[in-house]
């Protein structure tokens, strides 16, 4: 064998078994039996949320029946009940503060990751460790001095208060995982739109953003599940005007016992945005959150 043959070999090798990697998906398949496992634990997981729906189409007589009913006649009075209590407002709040607080979150949280990672800063650990210690305290400890500051600030009941503190609780999740995707983007694609005379905006909306997609979209996707679900700021900040969607659910535990149907059906509509969302975006969130996993 030459000594061309030999080098050769090698990499003949190599792209043969990635060209056989290809071709079975790039990864490998289960065995039948593990995946029969993971059928089994994908069914127990959606199983509380595929009655719960279900549930939403019934009766309150028939949802409340022990053992419970599945059979029972299908309708659609729980949903009608809702519109009726105008359950839009909440969505519309929850919807605006879920939004904006997101897009907050990213327009200051790629900047400061990019200065965290691509052109760190001088003790950036330190800087890291400061936006992790903002987690440290737990959300019902800061809730009376919130509430004191909202107050005299006159914002009580108001979603653009919702929005500054989705904003801020949100910021530091942010930073983290958007520094750990940053961290991923060739430095030679950077240096050389330097050379090319491209200022910071330039390089993180044409260059920085479009390569690191998948991150931005999991760290928004996860920040607008944090800011759709908040439940404690707005339920103690807000009234009538500025109520979100978990307030509303609240609504249905009174005195007079629990409306299941009516409860799962507001909950069934509560869920949707997020998993519509979650639904349109599962293939950059997953490469995401997978994103500086494997070196």
């Amino acid at each position: 064998m030459t000594t061309h043959a030999a080098v050769a070999a090698p990499g003949a090798r190599l792209k043969k078994a990635l060209r056989r990697r290809d071709d079975h998906g790039g990864t490998p398949r289960l065995s039948p039996q593990w995946t029969f496992v993971a059928w089994l634990a994908t069914l127990a997981f959606f199983a509380p949320v595929a009655w719960m729906v279900l549930t939403s189409f019934h009766q309150e007589a028939d949802a409340a029946t022990n053992p419970p009913s599945p059979l029972a006649p299908v309708t659609l009075d729980q949903y009608k009940l809702l519109f009726s209590r105008d359950i839009t407002p909440f969505l519309l709040n929850s919807t605006m503060a879920s939004v904006i607080s997101t897009l907050l979150v990213l327009v200051l949280a790629v900047p400061t990751a990019y200065a965290l990672s691509i052109k760190p800063v001088q003790k950036w650990t330190d800087v890291m460790f400061f936006f992790l210690s903002t987690k440290f305290l737990p959300a019902i400890a800061a809730l009376l001095p919130v509430y004191l500051i909202v107050k005299d600030a006159g914002m009580l009941d108001n979603v653009w208060t919702l929005i500054i503190l989705y904003t801020a609780m949100n910021l530091p999740i942010a930073v983290w995982m958007m520094r750990s995707f940053l961290a991923e983007v060739p430095k030679e694609i950077l240096e050389a739109a330097e050379v090319d005379g491209a200022g910071l905006p330039t390089v993180l909306l044409r260059i920085v953003a479009p390569v690191a997609m998948p991150g931005l979209a999991a760290t928004s996707l996860i920040c607008f599940i944090f800011s759709w679900n908040e439940f404690m700021f707005a339920v103690n900040l807000t009234a009538t005007n500025a109520s979100t969607a978990p307030v509303f659910l609240v609504g249905f535990i009174t005195s007079e016992g629990l409306f299941l149907a009516r409860l799962c059906a507001a909950a069934t509509l509560v869920s949707l945005p997020v998993l519509i969302a979650g639904f349109a975006a599962q293939d950059k969130l997953v490469r995401g959150l997978s994103l500086g996993a494997v070196k």
